[in-house]
């Protein structure tokens, strides 16, 4: 498919049929996407495929707890674990969510619908390998992700070509020492995300986002908006 047609056309998608993904098909998925900028071109990432069904129902099951957490924060309408949050006020919202029994049954059928994904990866970036230029910051950066999600945007992409979507989530990061045990994951990996891939019951092709005038702007953070 056309460069543009794929950056503007990809969503996310969480709900799939229940044709399976051939292998080869996930290969070419993974080819493609190490072609992705890193730091240094180390490659600090890995992927572990997640075949066997008592894992798959072990990576779902791990996820139920941070998405109740997620959601209800949504539903309050704060930013969920924003690092400027008020963490009283944020576990209030979510003890007092807890007890919601319809919150707990809409939760699981949300996760188990998301996890039927025939295919599940879970990223991990390798803390050896990975350059980390904000290492000794002692605040909260965006740098070292930089040399692992374009990886996973690209594994993305490619699903797209092959007429698959998917969803990255990091939502087990909640949990990622329950996640490390589950994969066998050594010391020095960090969790990136978990990736699901599959055949979408619907392909999302009209994305709605904000202007370029709304988050870009000249010279100063202040400054005026850019426009044509």
């Amino acid at each position: 498919m056309e460069l543009l047609d794929a950056l503007t056309g990809t969503g996310a998608v969480r709900d799939f049929t229940a044709e399976p993904v051939d292998r080869a098909a996930l290969w070419r998925i993974l080819d493609a996407a190490r072609f992705a900028p890193n730091g240094g071109n180390r490659q600090a990432w890995h992927v572990t495929v997640i075949e066997d069904p008592a894992q798959r129902v072990a990576l779902r099951d791990l996820y139920v707890e941070p998405w109740s957490e997620y959601f209800a924060q949504v539903m309050a309408g704060i930013t969920p674990w924003s690092p400027l949050a008020d963490r009283d006020a944020e576990q209030g919202i979510i003890d007092a969510a807890r007890q919601s029994a319809d919150l707990v049954e809409t939760v699981r059928a949300r996760v188990e619908s998301t996890f039927a994904a025939p295919v599940q990866l879970v990223v991990h970036g390798d803390l050896h390998r990975l350059v980390a230029t904000d290492r000794d910051l002692g605040h909260y950066t965006m740098v070292a992700g930089a040399s692992i999600y374009p990886f996973v945007w690209n594994l993305l992409l490619a699903a797209r070509n092959e007429g698959l979507g998917g969803v990255l989530t990091t939502m087990h990061a909640r949990v990622e020492e329950q996640v490390n045990e589950l994969v066998g994951a050594p010391a020095g990996l960090s969790l990136a995300c978990v990736v699901l891939l599959g055949h979408p019951v619907h392909q999302p092709t009209r994305l709605r986002r904000e202007a370029v005038e709304s988050f870009t702007t000249v010279d100063r953070f202040d400054g005026p908006a850019f426009t044509t």
